[in-house]
């Protein structure tokens, strides 16, 4: 088994990567970090750095934790990949880094880390970023 976490490079995606860290480091388990791009987008702000993702898996490597990256690419949503891979592997435990948004942001353009904590068939670990 292993735990799969989204990431992108924000203080969202950091805390996750810290939380699911520390999990896989309890758990005796794998690490899995999907970061995936949107297929055709000009310009994507979710895409890691090289040096992002190098950090990350330092950062795993520091707590004793085996981790490796996966890169993905989406077309509409990137709940369908991380539940897609979650399944794939059997995953313990999807962690995913919450962003604090207007409740009009919410309703106009919907939530990805609403879809996952909804239709996830495996436990689900949401962290905020300190302030």
């Amino acid at each position: 088994m292993s735990i799969v976490v989204g990431y992108v490079p924000t203080p969202a995606g950091e805390a996750a990567v810290r939380a699911a860290v520390a999990e896989a480091r309890l758990r005796g388990e794998d690490l899995l970090v999907l970061n995936s791009a949107r297929e055709g987008s000009l310009v994507e702000t979710t895409v890691a750095s090289d040096e992002d993702l190098g950090r990350v898996l330092a950062q795993a490597e520091g707590a004793g934790v085996r981790a490796r990256v996966v890169r993905g690419a989406h077309r509409d949503d990137f709940t369908d990949e991380i539940l897609d891979l979650a399944a794939e592997h059997d995953a313990s435990l999807i962690v995913i880094g919450l962003r604090r948004r207007s409740t009009v942001g919410k309703f106009i353009m919907g939530s990805v880390a609403q879809r996952i904590l909804l239709q996830a068939d495996h436990p689900v670990l949401a962290v905020k970023p300190p302030r």
